[in-house]
């Protein structure tokens, strides 16, 4: 046996996986096939012996591929680690089984490197907040532990997608499937909220969704209690700035239910348009831009969508918090008359996605946690330059930008369609390429006359 297939051994012995009788009934095995070939003295290498004992369910692809590479931690208390799900805000997620039940899970173990006392107090804080929940549309939690230096917190494992993978993967979404999973997103956050529990970071990639269309909110480890007065995270500006509402911004002490709102209303946003609210930019514009800007009319992008669906996203988007709708069950039962029944149909291949290595971030989404302070500070920055010397809040200085606009729905009713954008763009271009061709035909003509008078 080479050396190599040797430390492919003592990793798979290590790691408890694999048995002494396992790997050498693997190895008879493969001899076997190499000599019913004719080949009987074929070299056996480590990787043939990986894939025979995924083939045999003795491993699989992802335990294979982490011992070949010479690691061996795949256990996490009682749980034996199966696959690799993604990365969180506060740490790698993993698939998992609990080796005495055979319950599979997911796994949020938070980073060795990120183990400070401040972040085990945040980790335990979110373990302590999802133990207060039960409810169809979260996800659950079902245990937490510590496994040496590495802390985890143990959730239900949905299989499926996220809605952001979802719209990728697919496309902007029917009125009636967007509707049908906002809402049940909705149902779990009036639980949450219930138990004063506010998320702070609601985007597509924490709503995750079933094959059959069974949506669950995900991920509250930015969430925090309204009674918490001690809660090192209050007040700090949290999230991801695509969904951000305007007093996550601008004064996150004044954080509400109605926050949750607003994100929940981008997202719905998203699902309808395939667009997020303010694409493009880096994360103080779009920052500024919640702010200041409205968004374009989803109707630019999905022609499906009705004046009633546009009011109900422009209420949940409504920039100031008390023109906007206030409480979860109202969004739900707003948005009951277009949550059909319908499945959302992902395929097998849309489900294998969610568990590949998470993408390069695009310009369409930030990254969550802390990366809005320095978005704040940059606003604050410009605007001192150019506030009074009486304003207390530089956010709320008038000469240093434009007054805010009006109401979403105010300026949708402005709008009332989508232009003919497409239409005004044609007719100009027609008008000016006959005249650049009547232009350039004259000249012809009077190049050629010129030349046959001579």
């Amino acid at each position: 046996m080479s050396t190599v297939q040797s430390k492919f051994r003592d990793a798979a012995l290590a790691s408890g996986l694999i048995s002494e009788d396992q790997f050498a009934a693997t190895l008879a095995g493969i001899a076997r096939a190499h000599a019913v070939k004719g080949e009987p003295n074929k070299p056996i290498s480590d990787k043939e012996i990986a894939m025979r004992m995924v083939a045999l369910n003795l491993l699989t692809p992802y335990q294979a591929d982490q011992l070949l590479s010479g690691r061996t931690k795949m256990r996490l208390g009682p749980y034996v680690i199966t696959d690799w799900i993604g990365q969180g805000g506060m740490g790698q997620v993993f698939k998992a089984i609990h080796e005495m039940l055979g319950r599979e899970c997911a796994i949020k173990v938070l980073p060795l490197n990120k183990t400070t006392d401040e972040a085990i107090e945040n980790f335990r804080r979110e373990i302590r907040a999802q133990a207060k929940l039960d409810h169809q549309n979260l996800v659950r939690a079902f245990d937490a532990g510590e496994d040496g230096n590495v802390h985890y917190l143990v959730v239900e494992y949905v299989p499926g997608t996220d809605l952001r993978r979802l719209v990728r993967a697919k496309g902007k979404l029917s009125v009636n499937q967007a509707a049908s999973i906002i809402r049940q997103a909705a149902c779990g956050l009036a639980h949450a909220h219930d138990r004063n529990l506010i998320h702070r970071d609601i985007k597509p990639g924490n709503i995750l969704v079933t094959p059959d269309g069974v949506a669950k909110l995900s991920d509250l480890g930015l969430a925090f209690c309204l009674n918490d007065q001690d809660d090192p995270r209050m007040g700090k500006i949290v999230g991801t700035a695509d969904y951000l509402s305007p007093e996550q911004i601008k004064a996150p002490l004044e954080v509400t239910e109605a926050s949750d709102i607003y994100s929940l209303g981008c997202t719905l946003y998203y699902a309808v348009t395939g667009k997020v609210p303010y694409p493009g930019g880096t994360t103080k514009s779009k920052a500024r831009r919640h702010l200041d800007e409205t968004p374009w009319h989803p109707r630019r992008f999905n022609e499906e969508v009705s004046d009633e669906f546009v009011d109900l996203i422009g209420d949940m988007m409504e920039k100031n918090p008390a023109e906007r709708i206030q409480t979860a069950r109202e969004v739900i039962e707003r948005l009951t008359p277009w949550a059909k029944e319908e499945d959302v149909n992902i395929s097998e291949s849309d489900s294998r996605r969610r568990w590949m290595a998470a993408p390069v971030p695009s310009d369409q989404e930030t990254d969550p946690n802390d990366i809005a302070e320095l978005a704040l500070s940059e606003i604050s920055g410009a605007h001192e330059t150019h506030q009074s010397h009486s304003s207390t809040n530089p956010l709320e200085s008038s000469r240093s930008k434009p007054p805010p606009p009006g109401g979403i729905i105010e300026t949708y009713a402005r709008v009332a369609h989508l232009p003919n954008e497409p239409l005004t763009f044609s007719l100009a271009a027609m008008i000016i390429a006959a005249v650049s061709c009547g232009a350039f035909g004259g000249l012809i003509g009077f190049i050629v006359g010129f030349i046959l008078g001579r």
